[in-house]
């Protein structure tokens, strides 16, 4: 039997409904503040990219470090309310930005920057975690597209709401829209209950208090399952190979908008970054929009790894082309389709890594995935920055697409070799819905 449609979902499962409600609000604050923090300290630096690198890797270090912790806290812990506790956290440290007027001010933006990204990785753990429950198998693929495109949909409003607050009324506006989203994500997880978050665990199964493991070893646990399931290790390998070339992605766009197109037929570059993030957050929607589809396509005809594969490369080679764009509405248009065929592949790649993983352990490897995918996107972020003193953000920007692609190349090359096979109820799954199909 075919999933339900999002429309359903939503309908009829109403923690699901709560909990994207939730994601809603929040994410379309965050896009406000991401937008201007960045348009801030651009404006307070004079543009040096030195000042927006260093924004950019507080916003993805301090995820990438604690990412692990987090995902062992939540499979320990109630996952509602770390969702609660990191939103009320998020509130106060939004309102931070605005003590920000100067150079000297500076380091508060990246502190609260990080902190952002501190509590956001208690956050997402919490969430992701959660999802599986919160669906149920069936509608898993559907959830966590819906989830998902609903993210990006609110990047391409956020990022334009965001470029346009920004432009005509001041940042201001924007942090205390980013820290309102925060109270309203809260209040929408509370009204979660607490068994719909977790499934339960046999009492047999609970160790006494004083028999609990650490912290470390939870993450040790994490570690040796992804090692011991080929799979598993294989989609981090290739979010790390896309990291690579894809982590350049926050400062291209910025340098893109923010130099290369500003004063292009009059638009400022506020505009032309929230632009280009228009054009990223919409291709993304989109894409994941079609991703519960064409996953139970795929699955149905038993070609989920090929259509992973390829997806990957050919992302990748759109995105490189994006450099060669001579304005403005030409590389949004190639950032765009690149980002409809990435946003279909992680739909489909982030539900398999859901299906493989069982509930105890999937908090601590699927923040494994992110924090390992990050610590790469925080390099390369790094280097981009660096290689802007001897190349154009043009060339950076077509070098970055062809390193996201070979991560397609690898995972295909895996998987046609046979070194590395799909389990077997993953196999069942794809078998027994060919057969419904057929029905």
């Amino acid at each position: 039997m075919d999933s339900l449609t999002y429309f359903q979902l939503l309908r009829r499962n109403r923690a699901f409904r709560r909990l994207w409600w939730g994601q809603v609000i929040s994410e379309l604050g965050n896009w406000f503040n991401f937008l201007a923090g960045l348009g801030l300290v651009r404006l307070v630096s004079h543009a040096d990219p030195a000042v927006t690198t260093i924004m950019l890797l507080m916003r993805l270090v301090p995820f990438t470090v604690f990412a692990p912790l987090a995902g062992a806290f939540v499979d320990r812990w109630s996952r509602r309310m770390v969702m609660i506790a990191s939103d009320l956290a998020r509130v106060a440290v939004a309102l931070g930005f605005l003590l920000v007027h100067r150079p000297e001010d500076l380091w508060i933006a990246y502190l609260c920057t990080a902190l952002l990204s501190f509590f956001g990785a208690f956050f997402e753990a919490a969430k992701t975690a959660a999802m599986p429950n919160i669906t149920g198998e069936r509608d898993l693929l559907a959830g966590n597209a819906l989830m998902f495109s609903s993210r990006f949909l609110l990047m391409s409003l956020g990022a334009a709401l965001g470029g346009w607050t920004a432009a005509t009324v001041g940042y201001r506006a924007a942090f205390l829209v980013n820290a309102v989203s925060f109270l309203g994500s809260a209040l929408s997880v509370w009204l979660i209950p607490e068994h719909e978050t977790k499934q339960l665990v046999p009492a047999s199964d609970v160790l006494p208090a004083r028999e609990k493991s650490s912290y470390w070893s939870d993450i040790r646990e994490g570690w040796s399952y992804i090692i011991s399931h080929a799979p598993v290790a294989v989609i981090l390998l290739v979010n790390i190979l896309w990291a690579s070339g894809g982590g350049a992605g926050n400062l291209i766009l910025d340098r893109l908008g923010g130099v290369v197109f500003m004063g292009q037929h009059g638009i400022s570059g506020d505009s032309a970054v929230a632009t280009l993030y228009f054009a990223a957050g919409l291709g993304l929607f989109l894409g994941m929009m079609i991703a519960r589809r064409l996953g139970y396509y795929f699955e149905v005809i038993g070609k989920t790894t090929a259509f992973i594969g390829y997806s990957l490369f050919v992302q990748g080679v759109l995105y490189a082309l994006m450099g060669l764009m001579p304005n403005l509405w030409l590389a949004c248009l190639f950032l765009f389709l690149g980002r409809v065929v990435v946003g279909a592949e992680f739909g489909v790649q982030d539900t398999l890594l859901l299906r493989l993983v069982p509930d105890k352990l999937r908090g601590r490897v699927l923040t494994t995935d992110r924090a390992s995918e990050l610590l790469v996107w925080s390099l390369s972020t790094s280097v981009a920055g660096w290689s802007l003193r001897a190349i154009s953000p043009r060339t950076l920007t077509i070098i970055a697409g062809l390193l996201s692609a070979t991560s397609g190349l690898v995972w295909l090359g895996l998987f046609a070799s046979g070194r590395v096979r799909l389990p077997r109820k993953v196999k069942t799954l794809e078998r027994k819905r060919a057969g419904v199909n057929a029905e």
